[in-house]
């Protein structure tokens, strides 16, 4: 199997979720932070060239809030927001999970479920 890496950052929720799961169904993966690790423009790069940038940019979260609002209105295309989450990869929809070359961003049971080829126990609740 490809080798598994989940990216995210330890605090949030969702990436705690995504870890929990692939625990649970004994799927071995590397946790990639991006506050202690970084991240570097050829894989954001790669990324992009997989999902489209409106939807690897986190606009509901914490960082995004913070931003000051004429920042936040410069951000109006796949430039302006790879400069962006080069800067500060927590504005980065979390997590981003990568299986080869394959990308997913965010966490939904089924969609692990689908690439991983396991059934979603119904007994089995991330919390």
């Amino acid at each position: 199997m490809d080798e598994v890496v989940v990216y995210g950052i330890e605090t949030c929720d969702q990436v705690r979720k995504a870890r929990a799961w692939l625990r649970a169904h004994q799927i071995a993966f590397r946790f990639h932070d991006f506050r202690r690790d970084g991240l570097d423009a050829p894989r954001l790069s790669a990324w992009l060239g997989r999902v489209p940038w409106d939807s690897l940019l986190n606009r509901r979260g914490l960082a995004w809030r913070k931003l000051d609002v004429q920042r936040r209105a410069t951000i109006t295309d796949q430039t302006s927001a790879t400069e962006l989450m080069l800067a500060d990869p927590t504005l980065i929809k979390r997590p981003v999970l990568q299986v080869g070359d394959r990308i997913l961003v965010g966490f939904s049971e089924p969609l692990y479920a689908g690439v991983f080829d396991t059934s979603v126990d119904p007994g089995f609740a991330v919390r």
